[in-house]
């Protein structure tokens, strides 16, 4: 853990100082797939950290693919959240897991511009060096919800009209429901009582390793989804979809919606 927070704090100033500059926006996949300069050189310089920290390492990265292969599998996102950051919106963050024999021993999610340093190993969970619980407001109809479903891939896996109609749903039983665009930091927020859930439906694993570990020793609960792609016995931090829920809530209708996106994409697989 104390690895991965040197890590992130190593590369917040330059992040911060970068952010709401003039900046040049390449894409990856798609239109709504942005990589920026300072995700490639905070990347590179989380990776030579760990490395020379922990040599026994492999790890994963969101831009640079997997490099070494050691015992401690790291996966590293060095900004979740880029879209904000390119254009401005203090709603990104560092995210570091690590993981041996496919449990994740140790998480960090950094947001440099609040100061927010959420951390975690396998005795508890910390935001900034104080101990971190979450809570939650049991009934979902006053609850928070943090989403990003659906956008533009979940329109062609699941149709327009059925995400939607699941979208719909949850803004017509939630009493908020907002999509900030980080999962790592969405689910770093349930975990510090900020807001009650959060639920994603595409994700990866250096966007959630550190997350699930800091969730559940901060009392919450993370609910994987292998929306097909994984085996469901699969380590969490693998499935490509999550519900993660702080201490005390219970939300059957939040639960239910993601089930149903689960179960429809594992009929088209």
């Amino acid at each position: 853990m104390q690895i991965a927070r040197s890590a992130a704090l190593l590369v917040g100033d330059p992040l911060k100082a970068a952010f709401r500059s003039n900046m040049t926006v390449d894409y990856k996949v798609d239109l709504h797939d942005i990589v920026t300069v300072h995700d490639k050189q905070s990347e590179v310089a989380i990776r030579e950290y760990i490395m020379r920290e922990v040599p026994d390492s492999t790890l994963l990265g969101e831009e640079g693919g997997s490099i070494g292969n050691g015992r401690v599998n790291w996966y590293v996102d060095p900004i979740d959240g880029t879209s904000n950051f390119a254009r401005g919106l203090a709603f990104w963050c560092v995210s570091i897991g690590a993981v041996i024999d496919d449990e994740v021993v140790a998480g960090v999610i950094y947001d440099p511009v609040a100061g927010h340093l959420f951390s975690a190993d396998l005795s508890g969970a910390w935001l900034n060096d104080e101990p971190l619980r979450s809570s939650a407001i049991p009934e979902e109809a006053h609850a928070t919800l943090i989403t990003g479903y659906p956008v533009s891939r979940d329109f062609r896996l699941d149709g327009k009209q059925a995400a939607l109609a699941s979208f719909g749903e949850l803004a017509e039983t939630f009493s908020t429901l907002r999509r900030p665009g980080s999962a790592a930091l969405s689910i770093a927020h349930v975990a510090a009582g900020w807001t009650d859930a959060a639920a994603g439906f595409g994700c990866n694993p250096w966007d959630v390793t550190a997350a699930v570990l800091i969730l559940k020793n901060a009392g919450g609960r993370y609910r994987p989804l292998s929306l097909g792609k994984v085996p469901e016995s699969a380590p969490a931090h693998l499935h490509p979809g999550y519900v993660a829920v702080g201490a005390g809530g219970q939300y059957l209708t939040l639960d239910r919606v993601a089930n149903e996106i689960s179960e429809r994409r594992r009929a088209i697989r």
